[in-house]
């Protein structure tokens, strides 16, 4: 490791001003993939993340980015970079997907980029990270959910693989991409788009540099990272002690056909200014694609405990610091051993581990954690791919985001309606119909919100989405992996479940036939695919929501009037607030609860 002098301390008014400098860059980047990227995955529904580590591999700025991409990994991926190449020069660039390294997984391609001043200090490393169309799986999909091990999984893995050398591509690796995937010429655009903004990160770091002195931002760096670290050890001072377990079921699945029960013990320690996470009392590996990378293990943790506590708090390594994490090789929920499947660690079990950590952190207090957040990649998320005939006979492969999962509630606010799942924290976009339709040769038939489908609660989740599509021109294949059909997402504090997800096919006929819970389902040409997305969960007693909120969410026909007496308690009647009546249902339960 290089030795560096030590800069004075920064006062609040510096660490403030050289903090969103860093914003600004990670914000520069992150607009470079949204402009140029060629898939979809990417230039619609911005599924990419970017961020700046200091030299020594600690995560310094994630701006808004994909929290399962940036909070249990990077630092991970730098570690695995310096034990590979301790020698960074200027111009390299390097590949890193694998999930056995400290990547999320397969389907993530990272370029990591050092960034190395003119004297040949290497000061930071810049990572972009984005979600790929398709990565070289052994059917058109990043989400490989049936994969018994990564060789049935068949995506081309780079454990930190370097691809460009003064600046120039190392065109072998390119060749050797662009003949195992299926869309080259987009893979081609992506991989561009993500170079392009790894190498923008570089360039204003090397300008910042020139600029300030590298002194000093070695000394913000440090700084900055103490701060945040105080900041979450004040906030973890400030909390209750205790300790509890929750525990949850994924639905069966692939290779899993009872399911797969997890459960997470949060331990909070305010006179150590710590939380204790261990999921080591769980399975080990399963034979599946859902068993999670160390990266995703740690987000998903990270995730929950953050979503529970003072937002403000940075998301850095500084914060991280006051995280214990205990986690076990060979876990299905923790540090897996090469050749098992990880293809959707950033989704299913990921989204059920930190649903367990704000839900029990909602269980240490009151004001504390979240129910939990919608789960699942139901059709409405699918990988479709095919032949477009609508301008010859061209082959594609894209993952469309159509519905969104509902977001969990919180003990201060409403769940996110676009929320989708914990590890996005609703920076994904939802695609357009529109463009959806002109990129694939589908027609979405419906979108729209599922009514009664939220956690209630005195704070309701979100509902689920419904969306309906289908082929045009001929068959189309959709692969989706989705959870939440038979085990819904809890609600916290007295709050109700979200409504579950379900999957159907609408035959030529017209009539519903279920579908299995993970594709792949060919849909052909007079056939559609009907998704019902996870509702997400309630926080609190729903008798004690304010009956104006109730009477809103029936006049934007969230819920129905029914469910408003049923289960909130509260009677309208001609779109009104019957006050009387609301009364006395409530103080009927008043009086139930009291005799029990």
């Amino acid at each position: 490791m290089t030795e560096r002098p030590t800069a004075p301390a920064h006062d609040g008014a510096q660490l403030a001003v050289l903090s969103h400098r860093l914003e600004a860059i990670v914000r520069r980047m992150a607009n470079t993939l949204a402009r140029s990227g060629r898939s979809g995955v990417l230039n619609t529904a911005r599924d990419f993340s970017c961020c700046i580590l200091t030299a020594d591999g600690e995560v310094l700025t994630t701006g808004q980015s994909l929290p399962i991409h940036v909070m249990g990994g990077p630092d991970l991926q730098a570690e695995a970079l310096r034990e590979f190449f301790p020698v960074m020069r200027r111009g390299d660039a390097f590949l890193h997907n694998s999930p056995y390294h400290g990547n999320t997984h397969a389907a993530d391609h990272a370029i990591m980029v050092p960034v190395v001043d003119r004297d040949g200090v290497h000061r930071f490393t810049v990572v972009a990270k984005a979600h790929q169309a398709d990565c070289g799986n052994s059917v058109p999909t990043t989400y490989m959910a049936s994969a018994r091990d990564v060789y049935e999984e068949g995506a081309l893995v780079f454990p930190v693989v370097r691809v460009q050398q003064d600046y120039a591509d190392l065109d072998d690796i390119l060749r050797m991409c662009e003949m195992r995937i299926r869309v080259p010429e987009q893979w081609r655009g992506d991989y561009l788009a993500i170079m392009g903004s790894a190498r923008i990160g570089e360039r204003a770091l090397l300008e910042l540099g020139e600029e300030v002195g590298w002194d000093a931002l070695d000394g913000f760096s440090r700084d900055w990272l103490d701060y945040s670290e105080r900041r979450m050890e004040v906030t973890i001072r400030a909390l209750p002690a205790g300790s509890t377990t929750k525990s949850t079921v994924h639905d069966p699945f692939p290779g899993v056909p009872d399911g797969v029960p997890i459960q997470a013990t949060v331990t909070v320690l305010p006179e150590e200014g710590l939380i204790e996470v261990d999921l080591r009392d769980n399975p080990d590996c399963v034979p599946s694609g859902l068993n999670l990378s160390q990266a995703t293990s740690r987000a998903a943790a990270f995730i929950g405990l953050f979503n529970s506590i003072d937002h403000t708090i940075p998301h850095n390594q500084g914060s991280f610091r006051r995280v214990r994490l205990l986690l076990r090789e060979n876990c299905v929920v923790g540090i897996p051993r090469h050749p098992v499947s990880c293809s959707v660690a950033t989704t299913n079990l990921s989204n059920r581990v930190g649903n367990l950590v704000q839900r029990a952190m909602a269980e240490l207090g009151a004001g504390l954690g979240m129910a939990e957040v919608g789960t699942g990649m139901s059709p409405a998320e699918a990988v479709v791919s095919g032949i477009d005939r609508r301008a010859g006979a061209t082959a594609f492969v894209n993952q469309i985001f159509t519905g969104t999962n509902g977001g969990a509630a919180g003990p201060h606010a409403d769940g996110w309606l676009t929320m989708d799942d914990l590890g996005s924290g609703g920076t994904l976009l939802l695609d357009s119909v529109e463009i959806d339709e002109l990129k694939q040769p589908i027609v979405i038939h419906e979108r729209r919100l599922a009514v009664d489908t939220e956690g209630a609660g005195h704070r309701r989740g979100a509902p689920g989405t419904i969306v309906e599509y289908g082929p045009i021109g001929g068959p189309i294949e959709a692969i989706y992996a989705n959870d939440g059909s038979i085990n819904p997402m809890a609600g916290a504090r007295g709050g109700r479940a979200g409504a579950p997800s379900r999957q159907q096919k609408r035959t030529r006929d017209g009539s519903l036939v279920a579908l299995d819970i993970c594709g792949p389902e060919v849909i052909e040409v007079g056939e559609r695919l009907v998704a019902r997305t996870s509702g997400g969960g309630g926080y609190g007693d729903p008798a004690t929501r304010e009956p104006e909120l109730v009477l809103a969410d029936v006049r934007e026909g969230w819920i129905s009037e029914r469910r408003a007496r049923e289960v909130y308690l509260v009677q309208i009647r001609d779109g009104r607030i019957d006050q009387d009546a609301t009364g006395q249902l409530r103080s009927a339960k008043e009086m139930w609860r009291n005799r029990g």
